[in-house]
């Protein structure tokens, strides 16, 4: 079993995972909702095995990362997701690490690629351009809608209450739901459930969902960045690798997203496969890192 180690960042002491040889190229590995890093534990073998340097953090709001305040904002908002990454970097000295996610994972990444590409040299992205605009008010179309129920659920006290009595089974119909195709076992989503046990999840992930909708305040000291990123939208310019679950619940999109990427960028689209790509995929999810070490950069 992999020894988890912390490192103090300004806002969390940040849980994580660390394999292959601290003087190989680093590549960050980052989790999504309601997942946690059990789902790279077949990707970090393979990138260790090829001399990469592995960290998988565990995400605010789950498993041991904690908060170093009582009185932090216990944000879920995108603006918190991609300083933490940002942090986390900065913390390890990791030299231009290659940096991939999927859900939060994956929205991290992007946030942190579009306003400090200098500290990285590629990104893999499950889903695409995983930054949010302002608050969507009008109804979405009626499929959109019923996928997004979820969300809907978690702006509820009723949300609120699920979280706290019985996360593990909304979690897991989740996952069912997001990956219809993946025949997962109780045992795979028991591991990974028990990053779930943090004393700051229900906060982060209401935070996260209702912050998304405009319903509540954002953490102050981190409205210059997120108003900047629901205005601006910024490109991203690293070299990246866009991935989709071609069976997941939402639609293709990321093929249409070009003008999101000025810079090298493929767009790989993964039959069979739903939300939880690197552990339904790791193959394709590891092929895609080592595929970033070829760009010129």
């Amino acid at each position: 079993m992999t020894a988890i180690r912390t490192i103090a960042t300004p806002v969390l002491d940040v849980a994580y995972e660390e394999h292959g040889s601290v003087g190989g190229i680093p590549v960050v590995l980052l989790h999504g909702f309601p997942y946690s890093p059990r789902a790279f534990d077949a990707v970090a073998p393979i990138l260790a095995g090829r001399g990469f340097r592995v960290i998988v953090p565990y995400l605010r709001g789950f498993g041991p990362t904690r908060f170093r305040s009582d009185a932090a904002t216990r944000s879920g908002e995108q603006a918190a997701l991609g300083t933490d990454l940002i942090d986390l970097v900065t913390a390890l000295g990791l030299d231009r690490p290659l940096v991939t996610g999927y859900d939060w994972g994956g929205r991290a990444a992007c946030v942190a690629a579009a306003i400090r590409p200098d500290l990285f040299r590629g990104l893999v992205t499950c889903g695409g351009y995983n930054l949010f605009g302002p608050p969507v008010t009008h109804p979405l179309s009626p499929e959109m809608e019923h996928v997004l129920w979820y969300q809907y659920y978690l702006h509820t006290e009723r949300g609120r209450a699920m979280l706290d009595t019985n996360r593990r089974g909304f979690c897991r119909l989740l996952w069912k739901l997001w990956s219809p195709q993946w025949a997962f076992d109780d045992e795979t989503f028991a591991r990974s459930a028990e990053a779930l046990d943090n004393p700051d999840f229900v906060e982060v992930v209401l935070h996260s969902y209702r912050h998304r909708a405009g319903l509540v305040a954002g953490d102050p000291a981190l409205r210059d960045l997120a108003e900047r990123l629901e205005r601006e939208q910024p490109s991203i310019t690293v070299p990246t690798v866009a991935l989709y679950g071609a069976a997941g619940l939402l639609p293709a999109a990321i093929a249409t997203q070009r003008e999101r990427f000025p810079g090298e960028w493929q767009y790989r689209s993964l039959a069979g496969v739903g939300h939880n790509v690197p552990q339904e995929a790791p193959s394709a999810f590891a092929d895609a890192v080592l595929t970033l070490t070829a760009c010129g950069n």
